[in-house]
């Protein structure tokens, strides 16, 4: 049986070991130390990024608070419901433009939504693959296209063809339906709420369908696989599969196009109508806190007209912000049933 024999220091050779170890630890604590200093750089100026967003965000509200305070100190919250919106006799209400935004972003949304679904679904389950790149391509496209230029072209083109062609024919099928009826009444001018709503449609679509098309495409195959192992359908797996793996995105989608319907202005003081009149019907003209902004903001005579400007704006924020608490709160409320489920 072989042993191993110690190898004996000199107490010298002893000393340089425990010298050669020293330094190698201290060559290591000094290492550890500069990672250290270097994640907490970091880490403050991640910090520093966030803090100037949040320092950007709340500037924006104070000097729009300011800027509003004296519409709200002369008017009060009536300012929301007054129809009236008179310049000349320093006479100021919001509830038209806040009641043309809402409604001209709500048919946005019901329009974009159904067709961002079916783009998305298209390109990620039933499209041949040669096709998805360069059909994707084109969707993402429409975003590039100058608001200005959907403007002109639903003010030139759409909009002539809408009164001599649609716009007739709703009023014909839907206007002796009671309620539904009151909403398709009037002359057929072409622009309105009705058309606003639409061109904003076609504009939020690539926004909402590309978020789609990406969260669809992050399912795991093996769950789209193994559901149509089972013998669903394409629909089943999608409704089923596909929508409840990726519903915080999908609805992160729908909000960012809501937010672009919300805040946009050139397309829609195009073919809004640009008049302060409240109507049920969606044929009659209107307008929206952005076109009221982009129209009278530079011609301004008086500092109450300003401020009441000021105060749709500080409004519109406002709306987005319910809006977008709304998502989250429906989401976190979806999250825990989920929860509570399993």
């Amino acid at each position: 049986m072989q042993t191993r024999t110690k190898v004996e220091l000199s107490p010298w050779e002893e000393g340089l070991a425990l010298l050669d170890r020293g330094a190698e630890s201290q060559a290591q604590y000094r290492t550890s130390l500069r990672l250290a200093r270097e994640d907490k750089l970091f880490q403050y100026v991640t910090q520093l990024f966030a803090l100037l967003v949040l320092a950007f965000l709340t500037a924006i509200i104070v000097s729009l608070a300011l800027g509003a305070a004296p519409a709200f100190q002369k008017f009060g919250l009536g300012f929301i419901f007054d129809r009236e919106w008179n310049p000349v006799t320093e006479q100021f209400g919001g509830l038209v433009p806040i009641y043309g935004t809402v409604a001209t972003s709500a048919i946005a949304l019901l329009i974009a939504i159904p067709l961002s679904f079916g783009i998305a679904l298209f390109l990620t389950e039933l499209c041949p693959v040669s096709l998805r790149t360069p059909l994707g391509i084109l969707v993402e496209l429409l975003a590039a296209v100058p608001s200005i230029i959907y403007g002109m072209w639903g003010l030139f083109v759409f909009a002539p063809a809408f009164a001599q062609y649609v716009q007739p024919v709703l009023h014909q099928v839907l206007g002796p339906i009671p309620l539904v009826g009151a909403l398709f009444q009037g002359p057929p001018m072409g622009i309105g709420i009705l058309t606003a709503g639409i061109i904003l449609a076609f504009m939020v679509v690539p926004f909402i369908a590309a978020v789609m098309r990406d969260v669809f495409s992050l399912v795991p195959a093996i769950l789209k696989e193994s559901a149509y192992a089972l013998g669903s359908t394409t629909w089943e797996v999608v409704w089923h599969v596909v929508l409840p793996y990726t519903k915080a995105g999908v609805v992160g989608g729908i909000m960012l196009g809501l937010g672009r319907a919300l805040g946009e202005t050139m397309a829609v003081t195009f073919v809004i109508g640009n008049a302060y009149q409240l109507s049920w019907s969606l044929f009659s003209p209107g307008n929206s806190i952005a076109s009221s902004l982009a129209n009278e903001f530079a011609e301004a005579h008086s500092d109450m007209h300003t401020s009441a400007l000021i105060a749709l704006g500080l409004l519109l924020f406002v709306i987005t912000l319910i809006v977008l608490t709304a998502a989250k709160l429906l989401l976190l409320k979806v999250a825990k049933a989920e929860g509570a489920r399993t």
